[in-house]
């Protein structure tokens, strides 16, 4: 299956007509993406979208039958990837600090690599809308079962390791936004490299009755 609109890289119809119809959707998504992350959801319409992707309004519902779906469908695929991304990233950790410092790592490149996704999941108005919500929520919730597993004391879990987790989590969504906000100063390793030592020193004050 192929589809009609113009090639947004060289405007040529007869090269869009070509395109399959899952590379046509890939770069919808792809597309869709920078322009929701730039306007947010309400203020974006799928007239902008087919405009920004160089297509026509027909092509666009060919893939997608409403705006709500369009941005689901980005909403499931990057908090896939992003949890999948910390996932591979801390899987051969030797042990739970190494875990800390390769997840937060992981984290603060997926951030610096795609930030208009980050922007997309984490806001764009994801989080005042129920449905939308949720899957932010998945997300953090995801990430944040992996860290309370690492929050021990005397070898044995935290009775409130989850809510410290999410502790964990936020702290880290809200210097993403800042450092995203204010030109990724310092750099990408840099902060993932000081703030997994906050959170490590945190989780070993811990099992030390919080003596610093």
């Amino acid at each position: 299956m192929s589809d009609q609109g113009a090639d947004p890289t060289t405007g040529d119809p007869a090269r869009s007509a070509r395109m399959p119809a899952a590379a046509r959707r890939s770069q919808l998504l792809e597309v869709a993406t920078q322009v929701f992350a730039r306007e947010g959801f309400h203020a974006t319409s799928m007239n902008d979208v087919a405009e920004a992707a160089g297509v026509t309004k027909p092509v666009l519902y060919q893939h997608f039958t409403s705006k709500r779906d369009l941005f689901v469908e980005l909403l499931t695929e990057i908090g896939a990837e992003l949890q999948d991304t910390i996932a591979k990233a801390t899987a051969d950790a030797s042990g739970p600090r190494q875990q800390i410092e390769h997840g937060f790592r992981a984290y603060f490149r997926y951030v610096d690599d795609h930030p208009d996704a980050y922007r997309v999941l984490f806001g764009s108005g994801a989080r005042r809308d129920p449905e939308f919500a949720s899957f932010t929520r998945a997300v953090e919730d995801s990430i944040a079962a992996m860290i309370a597993e690492l929050i021990l004391v005397g070898g044995e879990p935290v009775e409130d390791r989850h809510v410290l987790a999410h502790g964990i989590v936020g702290m880290t969504e809200s210097a993403s936004r800042y450092w995203l906000a204010h030109d990724r100063t310092p750099d990408v390793d840099t902060l993932a490299a000081q703030l997994a030592r906050l959170a490590w020193s945190g989780m070993r004050g811990l099992d030390r009755g919080g003596a610093p």
